[in-house]
């Protein structure tokens, strides 16, 4: 394979190559591979030099065998369908159950662990496709996945798009840890997090969404102004200690469909500062709850409980199953479409 088309990353055990893709603006740079289209470093500037603010890993056995979605596109259906099933016009599908009682970030083989095709390449953009045949994973329909990253100046925009011949639940997202003080730095608890959302979707023990939206003043979740990570994540309050920290849907403030700011991050160790804007209807708030301490990542670093957060634009968690929640079904012959924004700054 040519140069344009990256790097030989490795092989998977079922005999596919992956190949690593590297991106420049002159600003920022990345590297992407194209097991589970994962974005694997993002270089931005920090206070003394370059800043990796992802977690990951150096080797494709890791992103094989180790679990996390690190970096990864999930889908079809980002995020848990209660119970592994769901009915849509008239018909019940059955979903592989892989996260307790339920279907998590598209069950067994999901997105994350498939090889995407490179269908463009340039100094500061990819395009990736994927074919999901009707059938994988319990989901009706053939979906055609595209997914671009292109960086320009200080910003990463990640657009996915998708085309189905029947009706299908379609949901991606980027499951990328950001650590802004830089990956293998500890936790993150110090870093300050603010998202624009006046309400979430509270959720059972099993992060299943109950079915209401809540507004999160007076509570540990109203995180509009900017707050420690860490400031209230141990506080006694049930959805915090169900999530072992905040694990939960936010309602973005806003009309969905539009690019509208949902997110800021900032780190005092780098000054790093993160703005996330996105089309989604929600975004998923996770403090890497369940990242076990002494995992291995990149470049010898020790990764741990709390040693990234994650900022994952979506349609709401069991959005198939709940009727009070913006749908997440895209009809046969329409275009689905997401787009994220990530611009990093000084301050």
């Amino acid at each position: 394979m040519s140069m344009e088309f990256g790097v030989h990353f490795g092989v998977t055990r079922e005999g596919e190559e992956v190949r690593e893709l590297a991106l420049d603006s002159g600003t920022i740079s990345c590297r992407i591979i194209t097991y589970g289209a994962a974005l694997r470093t993002l270089d931005v500037p920090g206070r003394e030099g370059p800043v990796d603010v992802v977690l990951g890993y150096d080797t494709l056995e890791e992103y094989e065998t180790r679990g996390g979605y690190f970096g990864a596109v999930v889908g079809r259906c980002a995020n848990r369908i209660a119970g592994g099933t769901f009915s849509l016009n008239g018909r019940e599908y059955t979903l592989a159950v892989n996260d307790g009682p339920n279907h998590l970030h598209g069950g067994a083989v999901g997105y994350s662990h498939r090889v995407w095709q490179v269908e463009e390449l340039t100094g500061s953009r990819a395009v990736l496709t994927l074919d999901s045949p009707d059938g994988e994973e319990g989901y009706p329909g053939h979906l055609r996945v595209r997914v671009t990253y292109a960086l320009e100046g200080a910003a990463l925009t990640i657009h996915y798009e998708g085309a189905c011949d029947q009706d299908t639940p379609c949901n991606l997202t980027n499951h990328s840890y950001f650590n802004l003080a830089g990956q293998g730095s500890g936790p993150v608890l110090s870093q300050e997090i603010a998202l624009c959302a006046a309400s979430y979707t509270p959720a059972d023990s099993t992060s299943i969404p109950l079915g209401s939206i809540d507004p999160v003043e007076d509570t540990p979740m109203d995180l509009r102004r900017p707050t420690p990570i860490g400031a209230h994540i141990g506080e006694v309050f049930q959805q915090l200690e169900w999530g072992h920290g905040y694990d939960h849907n936010f309602v973005v403030d806003g009309r969905p469909g539009v690019l509208r700011p949902a997110a800021w991050a900032r780190s005092g160790a780098t000054g790093v500062v993160l703005e996330m804007e996105t089309t989604s209807p929600g975004v998923q708030f996770y403090t890497a709850n369940f990242v076990e301490e002494g995992r291995r990542g990149k470049a010898g670093a020790v990764y741990g409980f709390r040693h990234g957060f994650c900022l994952e634009s979506q349609h709401f968690p069991d959005s198939p199953n709940q009727p009070r929640f913006p749908s997440c079904i895209l009809k046969a012959g329409e275009r689905y479409s997401q787009t994220t924004r990530f611009c990093f700054s000084q301050g």
